[in-house]
């Protein structure tokens, strides 16, 4: 009897350790961020660089899908002429070096039309599957290119944005290689529904405990008068979908944009990380459906420190993601607009630190 209750006892310390553990690995981004160097600013002359997404492949090298589109079409041009890139690494903070143009807008009769942006690169079962946003300009197929050039140079006052941005839609490609080729989705993969109304843009999307997929886009806030976006949680059987939006949206208590999520097997938690107007924000949730506030909610202010001992101060900072190896969380990454520059800055993370 005196020998059970010593191994009981053992077992209880055990699951008590182990649970401290799951807390105290639960979020640990804040205060890990390294300063950057310029290995850590992928800028490029020609372009505005947006966005990112970042896979280790089979090389052995870090592979970057980023949006850009030519200066020459003003900042406003992202969405009718981006084009979703592909840039290689030798470590996963950079620096990064153009390879290809992946993506572009597929052209006239298509759901991707005009534009190709917001990447997401996965690996599921051996394929990769690359996210991503496109739009079209409905049933008018007679636009000419100067049309989409004085639309992209005057921005949002331009009547064509009223078609453009409500025809935003998430859709795949799929390759065996992440040197393509590409296969895209005949169609959207979800449509506007639920918690969210207009749009379903910026797709984040993870493999869960329970083996389903689950997808998370934005869109409108329904029946509000302000400029509210809402976050919406969708679960599919298969990378591809189909896809069910849930009821029950991730936010919806603020504005909030451009979502990354993961799935960490340690502390058994799903983790999304956002921008907001002022901040990069990090949420949680033990099932995919329901969300909280993270312990670690406020990750960082618009502000990065430099190794010269100066903070980059971006006008726009936005499009947070986060790569992990194993669990450890290596770089995070954000888009940023300076004056008449974007560029994509990958932040590494000190090592050791998991979630």
């Amino acid at each position: 009897m005196r020998f059970s209750k010593y191994f009981l006892t053992l077992f209880i310390l055990f699951l008590l350790h182990l649970q401290a553990t799951k807390a105290q690995t639960s979020q640990k981004i804040k205060g890990q961020l390294q300063a950057i160097s310029e290995d850590n600013i992928f800028l490029s002359e020609d372009y505005f660089n947006w966005g990112g997404s970042i896979l280790k492949g089979e090389d052995g090298m870090y592979h970057l899908f980023y949006s850009r589109w030519p200066k020459s079409s003003q900042f406003t041009g992202w969405l009718l002429y981006s084009e979703i890139a592909h840039a290689v690494s030798t470590k996963p903070s950079g620096p990064w070096k153009y390879q290809a143009t992946v993506l572009k807008g597929r052209g006239k009769g298509h759901w991707d039309a005009i534009t190709a942006h917001n990447p997401k690169i996965k690996n599921f079962n051996g394929k990769y599957y690359l996210y991503y946003i496109s739009t079209n300009m409905g049933e008018n197929e007679s636009y000419s290119d100067k049309e989409l050039q004085e639309t992209s140079t005057t921005g949002y006052s331009h009547p064509n944005w009223k078609i453009l941005r409500p025809n935003q839609r998430t859709g795949v490609a799929v390759a065996e290689s992440l040197d393509g080729p590409w296969e895209r989705s005949d169609k959207p993969l979800i449509e506007p529904s639920g918690p969210i109304s207009t749009l379903t843009v910026n797709p984040a999307i993870d493999r869960g405990k329970d083996g389903k997929y689950y997808l998370i886009v934005k869109g409108d806030k329904p029946n509000d008068e302000n400029f509210v976006r809402n976050q919406a949680m969708a679960i599919g059987d298969s990378p591809t979908g189909p896809f069910i939006i849930q009821p029950k949206p991730v936010i919806d208590y603020m504005d909030t944009e451009d979502m990354s999520l993961w799935y960490d097997q340690t502390s058994e938690k799903y983790y999304g990380i956002f921008h907001s107007h002022t901040f990069i924000g990090l949420v949680s949730s033990e099932d995919g459906i329901h969300w909280d506030k993270a312990e670690e909610y406020e990750i960082m202010t618009k502000a990065i420190p430099t190794q010269k001992g100066e903070d980059i101060k971006p006008d726009r900072m936005e499009r947070p993601f986060v790569y992990q190896e194993k669990g450890v969380v290596k770089v995070l990454g954000l888009a940023c607009k300076l004056e008449n520059e974007s560029f994509i800055v990958t932040i590494p993370v000190k090592e050791n630190i998991q979630y």
